[in-house]
């Protein structure tokens, strides 16, 4: 079947099914498929460590930016790369839990940053704690030398050639992560 790709690419590789993404082929070589198998993965570790804490990794991510500085929901939605009302729903849910606060900024009293409560602080020194953790059990698979060049590859494609994404009729739904200074409020 030519979905047109190939032949504007000159290549024709299959594009690996939702079906077969159940199973475990012998050796995928689908860039695509490797990147979403580990992160769907690892983003599911997470979530049932975090669970003992009662928050997400989302929530989790957006207490430990929050602590950086005095962020809007706004700008901590651009440094963590998630839209404005998953941002909304994950603030209300941390807000009632006790873990943040909205307050007026100390810069601009028309602004209102998003606090972390004392409460949300020693959550997010329990979840970095577990998050570390994790990272370093998930990258024990590997020896020292290759879990360096693994990481190393994952920054440099992530700050290069993978750093934006490409412009398209129907982009995907999150949004880019940008840099914590640059969503500095």
């Amino acid at each position: 079947m030519n979905d047109g790709f190939g032949a504007r690419h000159g290549t024709r590789r299959a594009c690996a099914s939702l079906a077969s993404m159940s199973q475990s082929p012998e050796r995928p070589d689908d860039l695509g498929w490797l990147l979403a198998k580990v992160s769907y993965s690892l983003t599911t570790e997470l979530t049932a460590a975090l669970e003992s804490l009662s928050v997400t990794p989302r929530a989790q991510c957006v207490l430990a930016t929050a602590m950086q500085g005095e962020y809007t929901q706004t700008a901590l939605a651009q440094a963590i790369g998630v839209d404005k009302t998953t941002m909304v729903v994950t603030i209300d849910a941390l807000e009632r839990a006790g873990l943040v606060e909205r307050r007026t900024s100390s810069e601009d009293r028309r602004a209102r940053v998003i606090a972390v409560t004392e409460a949300g602080a020693a959550t997010v020194a329990e979840g970095e704690q577990i998050v570390e953790q994790i990272h370093e059990d998930v990258l024990s698979a590997l020896s020292p030398e290759r879990r360096e060049a693994f990481m190393d590859a994952l920054r440099q494609l992530a700050t290069d050639r993978l750093g934006a994404p490409t412009p398209c009729e129907k982009p995907v739904r999150r949004r880019e992560p940008r840099s914590v200074a640059a969503a500095a409020v």
